[in-house]
């Protein structure tokens, strides 16, 4: 894979974890479980371990639940925010890692996907719950629709 190409691939997987953070890296660590991604002679070899992405699984599911409720903050929260961009930041790295290419570089472009991913999401969904007149949940679980069903295009 070229580097604009890689860069493409992990900017998309950055504004997945923008939508729903715990997709990125649960997508990132099943890839490397599979033997997608190499990431064994790296730091995050951790990520192709057994166990590993069953517990990022559990965490997107469990992220995938919290959205729905109405206690949740606002994605835009710094708190939530910055926690959206480090995972995007981590997934696109590992993405760089297993390609051979600067985790320094996949950082940046998968923390820049995962800011566009979220604000956009925030705009996107507001706009639609105002626009379609339905229920918050429903523009939710389409947003979650998108976020997993993009994972399968990363």
């Amino acid at each position: 894979m070229n580097e604009p190409e890689l860069l493409a691939l992990t900017f998309a997987l950055g504004i997945v974890a923008g939508l729903r953070a715990f997709t990125a890296p649960t997508v990132v660590s099943w890839a490397a479980r599979i033997g997608w991604l190499d990431l064994r002679h790296s730091w995050l070899a951790f990520l192709s371990f057994a166990v590993t992405p069953y517990v990022f699984t559990a965490f997107a599911i469990f992220e995938l639940v919290m959205d729905k409720l109405p206690k949740t903050p606002s994605r835009k929260t710094p708190a939530a925010l910055a926690s959206w961009v480090v995972l995007g930041a981590f997934s696109g790295a590992a993405m760089c890692i297993a390609a051979q290419h600067s985790p320094v570089s996949g950082a940046i472009v998968g923390g820049l996907g995962a800011i566009d991913g979220t604000l956009g999401g925030y705009e996107a969904r507001t706009r639609l719950v105002k626009r379609a007149e339905v229920p918050d949940f429903v523009i939710a679980l389409f947003e979650d629709a998108l976020a997993v069903g993009g994972k399968r295009s990363t």
